[in-house]
């Protein structure tokens, strides 16, 4: 009999142990921590797997291996204590054994029922619905009641009754908890080049989806998920269960992992090493060289985007509206002049990046989709690449190659730093606080040196006008320059090894963070007059053409000149911006603008060129002929010759070209047609 009786209770006392086991382990360590928790409202307690591990080896191996027997056992024992309102209380776990961690690719069958993290990016969020996990039902014959548990998909009701009765019970209460499916993507890092990110779904309830918790599952948020791994049956459109099965991550806890540049952790020693640095009289070359050491030359590029990954100080001001502090850089280039390598460079050095690249990018991979989704049902969010990049940096390469709408998605998220969504019932603005570095490759492949640079981008003058700064990379035979770069790419290829960098890329990255996390400088007196100053000398230097004068600069360069400024000041971790802050601002904005804004014809530098892609000096040519025409036609006639145009044009001051180019203007722009050769008739 003793036989019979000894391995059969075995099982019973395990289950008591360990609840008798987790009694004690919280009495002594966390009955403190979980009354606060529970006069705070959260009905949670967390426990630390290390400390686990120190009290009982064998229970927490137990947590590892049976994570649904184990929790149930631990939160069976809070019910021992004597606690305000007898809540029922989650148990989460937190402090993972680093032989846990699991990459989304390599979760196999082995895998099932055990205890895990993972970390991921998320992709994709449903919305929050509530879902029953236990139904009370009455049996109308004899008034019984009984307690169904909701374990699978479908709503079960009881069978029978003890009085003999079958179906027909009425539904008298039942337990509902809020669920929520979030699509969890394997983080970039963690990949090797040209592997496809896997996905995994994981599926969360209780308090995991209360609105505390809701901002670190957002679209874009780097998180880590401790949780078990499921298996879900799948229904075949027979109605059958099919031999495969899904998986699905039943997550027991959820903390944000530290990615942006306000989250990096900074220690003691690091911080005197940058401290040094801000001290040295050449700390911004040495931080230049530092950028990108294998690219040569471009310093005041390389200067621009070291300045961009600082950034400004974002303003909210009372009255709701925001001043973004974030710059934008866009770098157009001849082929092969290097501007793909500064993105993959700025790419590793900014903490939290994303890099796309010409045709492999759509509107809704820039921004955010709807997509329909397959788990809770109805539609969800998803990501794109300026959301998932938000506090920190997108470097978008090829940018001439993408199409116009979906290069037009791109405004909102530029100049306001959202982007907004309203399609299949979601109405959403999600927050992209992302600082765009750009390149691209001129209208015919390579810059004519001979032509005039702004008609050569090939870009939406509405965007273009959104980049605080445009650089054009020539690549022009030169024999000094050719020979310096020659040596030193073959040095490279010779010992590539040997670049001497000055400061260490872990170490750059550390005093970006520290320099966007600590400092928020503030505009000197000096700094404004000296800003103003400028912008006030460069608004009267436009050059007046026949009545329309040049825009040298508009505000836009002035909130530029601001953000600069204050990015100059962080470098020297300063809280004040200095003159001379404002000075080197405006030094390398007036390069750009020297480079791109430059008009041959006035010999002044004219924005207009760029902001909206006519000249000052074509815009006058436009008035001239539209004047000529408009007389013309009271003396002629609706059907005016062309060469009469020219004629009344060259009284004027215009060549025959110029009247030609506008003619060919208005004809696109559908203001004129051209009934027969040689003459013209208004719309």
């Amino acid at each position: 009999m003793g036989e019979v009786d000894g391995p059969v209770p075995e099982e019973e006392p395990k289950g008591a142990e360990s609840v008798e086991k987790f009694k004690e382990y919280i009495e002594k360590n966390h009955l403190a921590t979980l009354n606060a928790n529970l006069r705070k409202g959260q009905k949670v307690l967390i426990l630390d797997f290390k400390d686990l591990s120190l009290f009982d080896v064998d229970l927490a191996a137990h947590v590892l291996d049976q994570p649904e027997k184990m929790i149930e056992a631990a939160e069976l024992a809070t019910t021992y204590f004597d606690l305000e309102g007898n809540p029922e209380v989650k148990i989460r776990f937190t402090n993972l054994p680093q032989g846990q961690e699991l990459l989304i690719r390599n979760i196999r069958s082995q895998h099932l029922g055990k205890l895990y993290y993972m970390e991921g990016v998320v992709r994709q969020k449903s919305d929050v619905r509530p879902q029953v996990t236990s139904a009370k039902f009455e049996c109308p014959s004899c008034g019984n009641t009984f307690s169904v548990l909701q374990l699978e998909d479908q709503f079960k009701e009881p069978s029978r009754c003890g009085c003999g009765r079958k179906g027909k019970f009425k539904l008298l209460s039942k337990e509902l908890v809020d669920a929520q499916g979030i699509t969890l993507e394997e983080s970039s890092e963690s990949l090797e080049g040209g592997e496809q990110p896997k996905r995994m779904k994981v599926f969360l309830k209780d308090d995991l989806v209360s609105p505390l918790s809701e901002r670190k599952t957002a679209p874009g948020a780097k998180i880590l998920v401790i949780g078990s791994i499921k298996e879900v049956p799948i229904t075949l459109r027979s109605g059958v269960k099919s031999i495969r099965f899904d998986l699905l991550i039943e997550a027991n806890n959820i903390e944000a992992v530290e990615e942006t540049f306000l989250d990096v952790a900074i220690t003691e020693e690091e911080e005197q090493s940058i401290k040094d640095i801000a001290a040295d009289p050449n700390s911004t070359e040495r931080l230049v060289n530092s950028i990108a050491p294998s690219i040569f030359g471009h310093d005041l590029i390389k200067e621009a985007i070291l300045l961009q990954m600082v950034g400004g100080v974002h303003k909210e001001r009372k009255d709701g509206v925001k001043s973004r502090g974030d710059m934008h850089v866009l770098l157009i280039g001849d082929p092969g002049s290097g501007k793909s390598a500064l993105l993959k460079r700025a790419n590793i050095i900014a903490p939290k990046s994303r890099y796309v690249s010409g045709k492999g990018v759509s509107a809704a991979g820039l921004t955010a989709s709807v997509v329909r989704d397959e788990f809770l049902q109805g539609w969800s969010l998803e990501a794109g690449a300026m959301v998932l990049a938000s506090n920190g940096l997108c470097a978008i390469d090829e940018m001439d190659k993408m199409t116009d709408e979906d290069r037009s998605a791109m405004h909102e998220a530029m100049e306001n730093q959202t982007v907004s969504i309203s399609k299949a019932n979601i109405q959403a603005t999600l927050l992209a606080r992302t600082t765009v570095l750009a390149a691209a490759n001129p209208k015919y492949g390579r810059f004519d040196p001979y032509g005039n640079l702004a008609e050569q981008i090939n870009l939406p003058p509405a965007l273009i006008n959104r980049f605080d700064l445009i650089f054009t990379i020539k690549d022009l035979p030169d024999r000094a320059k050719d020979d310096k770069l020659a040596s030193h790419m073959l040095k490279l290829h010779q010992k590539p090894q040997e670049v001497q960098q000055d400061i260490d890329t872990n170490l750059l990255k550390k005093f970006i963070a520290f320099a966007k996390q600590k400092v928020r400088p503030k505009l000197s007196d000096e700094a404004i007059e000296a800003i103003k100053e400028y912008y006030l000398k460069m608004r009267s230097s436009g050059s007046a053409e026949g009545g329309v004068k040049t825009i040298p600069i508009s505000p836009r360069q002035l909130e530029g000149l601001v953000r600069m400024s204050e990015a100059n000041a962080r470098l020297r971790l300063s809280g004040e911006v200095e003159k001379i802050d404002a000075q080197k601002a405006i030094a390398i904005l007036e390069y750009s603008l020297m480079d791109v804004g430059f008009d041959k014809e006035t010999g002044k530098i004219d924005i207009d060129r760029i902001a909206t892609g006519v000249s000052a000096s074509s815009r006058n040519n436009i008035m001239v002929v539209k004047e000529i025409i408009t007389s013309l036609e009271a003396k002629v006639g609706k059907t005016v010759p062309i060469d009469d145009i020219v004629a009344e044009a060259k009284a004027k001051g215009l060549t025959q070209e110029k009247v030609e180019e506008v003619i060919e203007k208005l004809k696109r722009a559908g203001d004129i047609f051209e009934p027969k050769q040689g003459s013209i008739n208004r719309l």
